[in-house]
């Protein structure tokens, strides 16, 4: 264990699904995330001392997706002190982009390095996914993976536990368009069917393995073309005002592809380059700006760090 008094640890929103690839597949961005400070405190325990940016997180630590996960770290180790916790959203809540995740990645990373670094990253997704069953009522790792990982993160099995971390594309970036309406990823699951035709899941199939090899090979067009969703898209669609006007503006202006973000109401347009991704950003700002709903646009290239540790004390 290591002597610290405070650590500090930021962990990136991340984009999930790209299209097809369901719960199995997602990447972070830059710059934007949550920042969760861990104090040492005489008080055995763990209590949540502040948090700021967004309002509706749980305060209560066995609520709280970060508070959560360290409490899980916390368990049978005879410490000597207590912990203080200050979290920073810097995600909304509800926004597609993986709020819980950043949260939870963060404080995971914070209490990994405060003991000492003993848990591996696939242990510390593990974790995590315990802490997105509590913010969403399913364990999922294509955005707790990612965020700790950094680059494109492949969740090839649940049980066991197996995620293959892929080296993004050099001119992998994304332009995203965040709705400021909220959508839960526990509302947005319900909708989901229990089963889809063998025609679907083919095609399905097919279309996620020409991602994989599109991400491998740095192929943006099979990259693009391989994005297509016949089974959760059309239905999560219905939940986003102006949905289909924002994927046909991105679309035009040169997107390799445009999906919903996780569960939503986030767009996410996969470009090539800088220069295009701002070029689509524009362009789906324009076609929202009549739905007169506000908004927040990011243009990012993929995050290959993840998590990293800012300070310490």
């Amino acid at each position: 264990m290591t002597d610290y008094n405070g650590i500090k640890v930021f962990a990136p929103a991340t984009v999930s699904n790209l299209g097809s690839g369901f719960d199995i597949i997602g990447f972070p961005i830059e710059e934007v995330g949550d920042t969760v400070t861990l104090r040492k405190s005489e008080t055995p325990g763990l209590r949540i001392a502040n948090i700021t940016g967004y309002t509706g997180v749980p305060w209560l630590p066995e609520k709280n997706t970060a508070s959560f996960a360290v409490m899980k770290m916390m368990e049978g180790r005879h410490l000597d002190h207590g912990f203080e916790m200050e979290i920073h959203k810097g995600v909304k809540p509800g926004s597609g982009v993986g709020s819980s995740a950043s949260s939870s990645a963060a404080a995971l990373v914070a209490a990994n390095e405060w003991f000492g670094r003993p848990l591996t990253d696939l242990q510390l997704i593990g974790l995590a996914m315990e802490s997105e069953a509590l913010a969403s009522g399913s364990r999922h790792a294509d955005n707790v993976a990612p965020a700790i990982m950094g680059g494109v993160a492949l969740v090839r099995s649940y049980d066991p536990l197996d995620v293959i971390r892929i080296e993004p594309p050099q001119e992998l970036w994304v332009a995203l368009l965040h709705p400021q309406i909220e959508i839960r990823t526990e509302t947005s699951r319900k909708i989901l069917p229990h089963s889809v035709a063998l025609k679907d899941a083919i095609c399905q199939w097919g279309n996620v393995a020409g991602l994989i090899a599109g991400l491998y090979s740095s192929d943006y067009e099979l990259i693009g073309r391989s994005m297509q969703d016949v089974i959760i898209e059309p239905l999560r669609a219905e939940l986003i005002p102006g949905y289909p006007e924002l994927k046909a503006a991105a679309l035009k202006a040169g997107a390799l592809n445009c999906s919903i973000s996780g569960s939503g109401p986030s767009v996410s347009a996969i470009c090539r380059g800088s220069e295009q991704a701002k070029r689509v950003s524009r362009a789906m700002e324009e076609a929202y700006q009549p739905m007169e709903i506000s908004y927040e646009t990011y243009v990012s290239k993929v995050n290959n760090q993840g998590a990293s540790v800012v300070e310490t004390w």
